[in-house]
């Protein structure tokens, strides 16, 4: 019931979204109430996978700032090999687990209770995918990417997600920007890094 995952995530939820597409598609799934907390729309979703649709199979992901998981369980569902799901808020945590467990996920996953500046910073993995869904108004996108760009896979690829007042990221060294798609009050840009064997290709 909804009621039990609101009671599970604690601290209120709200329940409006769910997983477009994919092996759980349909899912319902809760993210934690609060100012910080805003989950990405089905329309903005839909629009950054179907950008990425190509890397996603068999990919590593990493959605930093995580909150409701729903970016990296949308992966999962069409077929990345794994996530990890990094934020500092207990409230936070609890509503990705509970999705984790709504949609059978929890096995291709791991959940991490820890700063994001931190675990970018510190961490010995690599992704090709990462996610940036910072809270808004306080400069994340741009003091983190550089982190972020170090830990990305040849080939791999940085979303970003941020208001549309924002000015555009710039792209760290080793990274180039794919493109930036504009949604009314959000704005999303994307960094690939290139792949040198394909670039040797050309």
């Amino acid at each position: 019931m909804r009621i039990t995952a609101h009671k599970q995530c604690g601290y209120g939820a709200i329940s409006n979204m769910r997983v477009i597409t994919g092996i759980a598609r349909g899912r319902r799934l809760v993210a934690p109430e609060g100012m910080d907390v805003r989950p990405t729309t089905d329309k903005v979703k839909e629009a950054i996978f179907s950008a990425i649709q190509f890397q996603i199979d068999g990919a590593d992901v990493l959605d930093l700032f995580a909150g409701s998981g729903q970016m990296g369980i949308e992966a999962i569902s069409r077929g990345a090999k794994h996530a990890v799901f990094v934020d500092s808020s207990n409230r936070a945590l609890r509503c990705v687990h509970e999705n984790l467990r709504n949609t059978g996920f929890e096995r291709y996953s791991e959940v991490i209770s820890r700063d994001s500046y931190d675990y970018i910073k510190l961490t010995s993995q690599t992704f090709d995918i990462i996610i940036l869904d910072p809270p808004y108004r306080h400069s994340h996108i741009a003091n983190i990417l550089p982190f972020a760009a170090k830990k990305l896979k040849d080939g791999g690829c940085i979303i970003c997600e941020y208001e549309a007042e924002a000015e555009e990221p710039t792209a760290p060294d080793g990274l180039e920007i794919r493109k930036t798609y504009h949604y009314g009050k959000i704005n999303v840009t994307i960094f690939v890094k290139p792949d040198p064997e394909e670039v040797a290709e050309e």
